[in-house]
């Protein structure tokens, strides 16, 4: 059997000086890290430039402001270079929640005027659709999608909801709770076709996907950079190439409120830009060290053996004995299912993942869809098949406990 096929154990990737690929993070190490997906990690060469720029703009902010725009441009096209598309077409944002919101600012009512969004939605994006419901007197519709729903039934599923009242789909590019993609290529020419606006929330998407807008159609998309992309946080990027652009600005006007899409982006007052000026210092640093395919080559493939290994450990005991079928699955990212009783409200699978911090010594997501909790794995370039064994030798069995109430 080769090495990456089912089964096999994927070999640890390691700096060119042969030191494991944790050496380039801060990450404490008394710790165990199994939760790249939610908040990201920052490699050390990217933390020294903001770092840097921080100094920087101390020393001279009088120098520092002005010279800004300039700055940012140049950083949204090196990222833009990174997503595969247009820096052109691209704003630099704090977040995939911020853009979200820039989107539904610049949205016009139309009568009718219903929000579809999914149940695997993310819980803020999908507030944030309620609100802008509440504002326009509409309502949000919420497209049922099973779990183990392939790309033709996710498709069927989200344009059930689809008629001539519906203005605006909101869906997914890749689901936080559940680790699976959404048909959103099928979804964005069917939408275009007839009319409806379509917002697509790739949080997850740079970095784990190499061309995350390659044959998409639609009026705007969002992308965190501080996660796959591993930027310092508060970066993400706000594509838009049809008409709703010259509608969108950024949360601040300042004073180049009056250029064009995406410039007025550039400019929002004293806003502390480091983290969006550092991003292609991380991305490259992923790139120049092990290439972005071999690094989502390993992920996928340590993904895969972490949750068949903490499968099988849950499997002793009656659990699933086998990773969750997603449908649609992505690379980097799994599901195991919990033990019955832990995790099944988005409240308590929270407070499973603070306990965990506390008692185990482990980062992880715990997660929840349809009243069912689930361990998401998310395995980044610094982790390791140890990581995921250790976790199955010694935490999976605490767990177990923690489901019998003991």
């Amino acid at each position: 059997m080769n090495e990456g096929e089912v089964g096999t154990v994927p070999r640890p990737l390691t700096l060119p000086d042969g030191r494991p690929a944790l050496s380039a993070w801060t990450l404490d190490p008394r710790m165990r890290h199994l939760n790249h997906g939610s908040f990201g990690a920052v490699p050390r060469v990217a933390q020294e430039r903001q770092n840097a720029l921080r100094a920087e703009m101390e020393r001279a902010p009088v120098a520092w402001f002005p010279s800004l725009p300039g700055r940012l441009a140049a950083a949204r096209a090196a990222v833009a270079g990174h997503l595969r598309t247009d820096g052109r077409d691209l704003a630099l944002v704090p977040n995939a929640s911020a853009g979200v919101g820039i989107v539904h600012a610049a949205l016009a009512a139309r009568p009718g005027g219903d929000i579809v969004v999914t149940d695997h939605g993310y819980g803020a994006v999908t507030m944030s659709a309620q609100r802008l419901a509440d504002r326009w007197g509409t309502r949000v519709r919420t497209a049922r999608v099973p779990l183990a729903a392939d790309a033709e039934q996710a498709y069927e599923a989200v344009l059930a909801e689809v008629d001539d009242d519906v203005a605006l789909i909101v869906l997914d590019q890749i689901t936080s709770a559940t680790a699976r993609r959404m048909p959103v290529e099928r979804v964005g020419a069917e939408a275009a076709r007839r009319g409806v606006a379509l917002l697509v929330d790739g949080a997850h998407a740079p970095g784990l996907l190499a061309a995350p807008l390659d044959g998409l159609v639609c009026d705007a998309w969002v992308g965190n950079l501080h996660k796959w992309g591993c930027a310092p946080r508060g970066t993400a990027a706000l594509v838009a190439r049809g008409p709703l652009r010259a509608d969108l600005h950024p949360l601040i006007d300042s004073w180049g409120a009056a250029e064009p899409f995406p410039n007025r982006f550039d400019h929002q007052g004293t806003i502390d830009a480091t983290g969006c000026l550092a991003a292609p210092t991380a991305l490259e640093f992923i790139d120049d060290t092990w290439g972005w395919d071999t690094a989502r080559r390993y992920m996928d493939e340590l993904a895969e053996h972490g949750a068949r290994v903490v499968a099988e450990a849950f499997g002793r005991t009656g659990n699933p004995a086998d990773p969750v079928d997603v449908g649609m699955p992505v690379p980097g990212m799994r599901l195991v299912r919990l033990p019955d009783g832990l995790g099944a409200s988005r409240v308590a699978a929270d407070a499973l993942r603070d306990r965990a911090t506390v008692e185990l010594g482990v980062e992880a997501a715990f997660t929840s869809f349809d009243g069912l909790g689930y361990l998401r794995l998310s395995a980044h370039v610094y982790n390791t098949p140890e990581d995921y064994e250790y976790f199955a030798e010694a935490c999976v069995p605490v767990v177990e406990k923690w489901a019998r109430g003991l």
